[in-house]
C-alpha cells in the first residue's frame, strides 16, 4: 500500500512556499473557515471566518431542515466561496457535522451547497469528528510528553469527548447532545427552572455515563474545552471573577445559578456572555455540568482550537506517508484476518491498469488511492461467510467508524468491494454524490477486473496486461499461452463483458 501512497503521491502537486489552504466546517450552531499558508514547512493562519448559521435550529424531527435555515447556509457558503475562489480543489476541504448527518435527504441540502460554495462537502461520522477536534486542540497546544489529555467539545448538536497522547486519539466518543438540541429539547418554551434543571443533567449524565467508566479507568493528566461553547463558559467564569478564564467544579455551579435566576432565556444576564450565543447558552452550560459530573472533573483550560485546524493538519497528512486512512485500512485487514498476499496480486494488478486508464478516464490520485484501498479490503466480509462475501465486507465498510475516511470515502470503498464480483446491484453507487458516481464506477471496473484475473490465488506475474480506453470502451490484451493454461479464468472472461455492463463499460478480451 505504501507502494500506492507513493504514486498517489507522484501524481499530486507537492505544496510549495506560499502555498493557501482552506478548511471549512459546517457546524451544528456556526460554519467556520480558516485559510493558511503553508510556509517553511508550517502552516500559518492567514484568515479566519465564522458566520452564526444555527443549523440544528431548522432541523425538524423527520430530518428536513426549514427554509431560512436552509437558505442562510447557502448564502453564507456562497460568501465562503468568494474568498477561496482562487485556491485550488485540492487544497480545501469542508465536512458537514452533526445537523447534515441527520437529515433524512442530504443530498437535498448537499448538492445546492457545493454549488454555493463551489467545493465538495464531505460528511464525517461524529468520532471522525472527534478525532479532528483533537488533532486541531493538539498542534494548537502541544501535549507533554507521555502525558494523557481529555478534549470536550461542545457543538450545536453534538458532543465530542476524546482521551488522546500527543497527537494521536485514543478513545473517541460523539453523543447526541448539543448547545442547541439541548437547549431546544429541555427548554424549548424559553422557561428555565431548577427542577426541569435537574431533571435534564440526569438525563443528559445518563448520555456520559455510557463511556465515563472506561474514561476515568484510563485516565488523563489534563482535561481541555474546545469550540465556542467551552470557550464562552471560560469567558463567563472569568468575567464573574471565578477563574482566570478556565472552568473549574467550583465556578460551575456559580455560572448555572446566575443563570437560573434570570427564570427565561430571553432575560439571562451572564457577564461576558454575547447576545450571539444568549439563545444556546443554557444547553452549553448543561451539557458541561453533566460532564464535569459524569468524569469527575476538577478543571477544564480551554482552548481556541477546534476541528477546523485539525483539518487543516490532517490535509498534510493525506497522500502521504503519515496519511491516516492508511493505519485505518491496516487496522482492518488485521481484525478480520485478510488474504494480505492475495489482497496484495489484486492491488498491484489494479494499480497497473489504473496507469492505463487514468488519462482518458481523468481519474485523479485519490481514485487511485481509494482503488488501492478497495483491492486491500475486497476479500474483508470472508471473515463473516463465503456465501455473498461482497456485501457482508460492504456493509461492515459502510457502517463502521474507520478514522480518516468521510461518509462519502465509505462509501466508495463500499460500492467498490460490493462490485467486485458477482451481480452488480442498482443500488451499490446511489448513496454517492454524482460528482463521485463516473470515478466509483470506473475505479470498480478496474478492481472487478484484477480480482477476476486473480481468483485462482495464482503468485505468478501476468505476463501480458494491456488495457486501452476509448470513452467507456475497455479492450483487455491477454497473452494467449498464459490464458490457454487457464481454462476457469477463460470461462469466467468470456461471462464477463456482460457482468461488467452495469458499471456502464462495455468490456472487450483480446489475446495473441
Amino acid at each position: 500500500m505504501i507502494d500506492a501512497l507513493a504514486r498517489a503521491g507522484s501524481l499530486t502537486s507537492p505544496l510549495r512556499d506560499g502555498d493557501m489552504l482552506a478548511a471549512i466546517d459546517l457546524g451544528s450552531n456556526s460554519f467556520h473557515m480558516v485559510v493558511a499558508s503553508y510556509t517553511l514547512g508550517q502552516l500559518r493562519i492567514v484568515d479566519r471566518l465564522r458566520e452564526t448559521v444555527r443549523m440544528a435550529e431548522g432541523l425538524d424531527e423527520k430530518g428536513g431542515l426549514s427554509l431560512d435555515v436552509r437558505q442562510r447556509a447557502l448564502a453564507c457558503l456562497a460568501r465562503f466561496g468568494q474568498r477561496i475562489r482562487d485556491i485550488p480543489p485540492q487544497r480545501v476541504r469542508a465536512l458537514a457535522t452533526n445537523t447534515v448527518r441527520l437529515l433524512s435527504a442530504p443530498q437535498a441540502f448537499l448538492v445546492p451547497a457545493e454549488t454555493a460554495l463551489g467545493h465538495g462537502i464531505e460528511v464525517i461520522s461524529g468520532r471522525e469528528e472527534a478525532r479532528l477536534i483533537y488533532l486541531g486542540v493538539a498542534h494548537a497546544q502541544p501535549p507533554k510528553p507521555g502525558c494523557l489529555r481529555l478534549v470536550v467539545d461542545i457543538g450545536g448538536g453534538s458532543t465530542e469527548c476524546i482521551i488522546g497522547r500527543g497527537f494521536q486519539a485514543i478513545e473517541r466518543e460523539s453523543l447526541q447532545v448539543g448547545c442547541i438540541a439541548t437547549t431546544r429539547r429541555f427548554f424549548g418554551n424559553g422557561k428555565l427552572s431548577r427542577r426541569k434543571w435537574r431533571e435534564a443533567v440526569i438525563e443528559v449524565g445518563a448520555e456520559f455515563q455510557q463511556f465515563a467508566n472506561a474514561y476515568r479507568a484510563l485516565g488523563w493528566n489534563e482535561a481541555i474545552g474546545a469550540s465556542g461553547t467551552c470557550k464562552a463558559i471560560g469567558e463567563i467564569c472569568a468575567a464573574m471573577k471565578l477563574t482566570k478564564g478556565a472552568v473549574t467544579a467550583e465556578a460551575l455551579p456559580q455560572v448555572r445559578d446566575r443563570l437560573l435566576q434570570a427564570g427565561s432565556i430571553g432575560a439571562i444576564d451572564l457577564p461576558g456572555l454575547s447576545e450571539d450565543r444568549r439563545p444556546i447558552i443554557t444547553g452549553g452550560i448543561l451539557v458541561l455540568e453533566a460532564a464535569f459530573d459524569a468524569l469527575g472533573l476538577a478543571r477544564m483550560a480551554v482552548s481556541k482550537a477546534a476541528m477546523r485546524e485539525g483539518v487543516l493538519y490532517d490535509m498534510l497528512g493525506r497522500g502521504s506517508e503519515h496519511d491516516p486512512r492508511e493505519a485505518s485500512i491496516l487496522a482492518l485487514t488485521q481484525r478480520y484476518g485478510i488474504d494480505e498476499a492475495q489482497a496484495a496480486r489484486v492491488e498491484a494488478t489494479a494499480i497497473r491498469l489504473f496507469e492505463q486508464a487514468a488519462p482518458a478516464w481523468k481519474l485523479d490520485p485519490d481514485d487511485l488511492l481509494m482503488l488501492a484501498w478497495g483491492a486491500r479490503l475486497h476479500e474483508l466480509g470472508l471473515a463473516i461467510a463465503h456465501s455473498q462475501y461482497q456485501v457482508h465486507g460492504a456493509y461492515v465498510i459502510e457502517h463502521s467508524d474507520i478514522a480518516g475516511f468521510s461518509r462519502q470515502e465509505q462509501q466508495f470503498l463500499a460500492a467498490l468491494v460490493r462490485t467486485h464480483r458477482r451481480k452488480i446491484p442498482k443500488s451499490a453507487f446511489e448513496a454517492l454524490p454524482d460528482r463521485l458516481l463516473g470515478a466509483a464506477r470506473r475505479t470498480a471496473a478496474l478492481l472487478r477486473i484484477s480480482a477476476l484475473l486473480h481468483r485462482a490465488r495464482d503468485s505468478e506475474e501476468i505476463p501480458r496486461l494491456d488495457l486501452d480506453v476509448q470513452d467507456n470502451r475497455m479492450t483487455l490484451r491477454l497473452a494467449r499461452r498464459w490464458l490457454e493454461n487457464r481454462p476457469l479464468l477463460r470461462a469466467d472472461l468470456e461471462g464477463e463483458p456482460s457482468d461488467i455492463a452495469p458499471l456502464g463499460v462495455q468490456l472487450a478480451i483480446s489475446v495473441d
